[in-house]
């Protein structure tokens, strides 16, 4: 069975949730990354890894869209390492999803970071 959505105005099944326009709201670790150090870190590990996607990189694959940038422990874990540059590393939105999910290993991730600051 199909209704309107009062969201977004688009028909959905019955059972569909949109998220159109919904507001969220921010935790702890939202609020690390929204400070001006967050950002500009962010745009120094950017520039290190010369905007490419270090797993992208490692296969062979010259990859600049959708560089995303990394937290290899995660920072609900460990907020003390959000500016650290030994755990952050540019993915594409791609790997960046599969690293969240934990189907890149962490090891192989810390030795991509270790080969980008022998450059």
């Amino acid at each position: 069975m199909l209704k309107a959505c009062s969201r977004c105005g688009k028909i959905h099944e019955y059972n569909y949730k949109c998220n159109k326009g919904k507001v969220y709201k921010h935790n702890d670790i939202d609020k690390l990354r929204s400070t001006r150090a967050w950002t500009i870190k962010s745009i120094e590990i950017r520039e290190l890894s010369k905007y490419l996607c270090a797993v992208c990189l490692d296969e062979g694959i010259i990859n600049y869209e959708d560089i995303e940038v990394h937290h290899i422990e995660r920072l609900q874990d460990r907020p003390d390492l959000l500016l650290e540059n030994d755990n952050l590393i540019c993915l594409c939105k791609k790997h960046h999803k599969l690293a969240d999910n934990n189907k890149l290993d962490k090891d192989y991730l810390n030795e991509l970071v270790r080969k980008r600051d022998e450059r």
